[in-house]
């Protein structure tokens, strides 16, 4: 989403949900960071009304614990069903940064998905 990032993720065979969440936004913040510095200014952009973004990331993430296979369907068909909600796809498989694909079609999905099958 353009906004925020949906994840389905199992526990980590070492440390927590939270270190994992922890590791990835620092990731991402510093490569954000250093590309930054090839674009200057185009993460500095402020709208009518609103702050310069100084943090790419929220301080705290939302997480749902999912224990049942039923639950895991219901967050993944929410997860997949997002971007044409919010009308900036007509379908699921438009979306390209979603698992749908891959769900659909295991061979022919854009990212690597550890399935929950």
């Amino acid at each position: 989403m353009p906004d925020h990032v949906h994840l389905l993720t199992s526990e980590p065979t070492t440390g927590t949900p939270s270190t994992v969440i922890q590791v990835l936004k620092q990731r991402v913040s510093r490569r954000l960071r250093r590309n930054k510095r090839k674009t200057a200014g185009q993460l500095s952009l402020s709208f009518a009304g609103e702050e310069i973004l100084s943090r790419f990331w929220q301080r705290r993430f939302y997480d749902f614990n999912v224990w049942s296979l039923k639950k895991r369907i219901e967050k993944l068909h929410y997860m997949h069903m997002n971007p044409l909600k919010r009308k900036l796809v007509a379908h699921p498989k438009d979306w390209p940064w979603s698992s749908f694909s891959f769900y659909a079609n295991p061979k022919h999905g854009l990212i690597r998905i550890d399935s929950f099958r």
